[in-house]
């Protein structure tokens, strides 16, 4: 990890849904932002921020995450995500994460990511794989 993660970083992004970000089981009037795919682009948001100030070589997984998902996101609508690191304990890191479309807040909460060596996370991964095998 380099110097520079620290807490009180943040960095946003903007989506615009479409249809592979949405549910289709209620037909294609209610095609809205689905849970899972929110949740995916909260990730990503926040392991961008993350990749910007580790070492080479070094990644980052999610651990939990909690939100409240607030309101219906339209086919077509952009959104904006906003996360901030508010926890650093080692290789831990913690985030509140927010997002809005053009109407209204869509979601809120805390995002756990922690911060991994990639080989030896491969490593790890070929060890339990033999195991399973076996």
């Amino acid at each position: 990890m380099k110097p520079t993660l620290q807490t009180g970083l943040e960095a946003s992004a903007s989506i615009t849904i479409d249809r592979e970000r949405t549910i289709d089981f209620m037909g294609e009037a209610a095609r809205v932002y689905a849970t899972p795919m929110l949740v995916r682009d909260l990730e990503v948001t926040c392991r961008n921020l993350l990749l910007q100030h580790l070492d080479t070589g070094e990644d980052s997984v999610g651990t939990r995450v909690e939100i409240d998902h607030l309101a219906a996101t339209l086919l077509g609508m952009t959104v904006t995500l906003s996360v901030r690191l508010v926890e650093l304990n080692g290789r831990a890191a913690v985030f509140e994460v927010e997002g809005r479309d053009a109407v209204e807040p869509i979601v809120r909460g805390r995002h756990h990511r922690f911060i991994v060596d990639v080989a030896k996370t491969g490593q790890r991964l070929a060890a339990k794989a033999a195991k399973a095998a076996a």
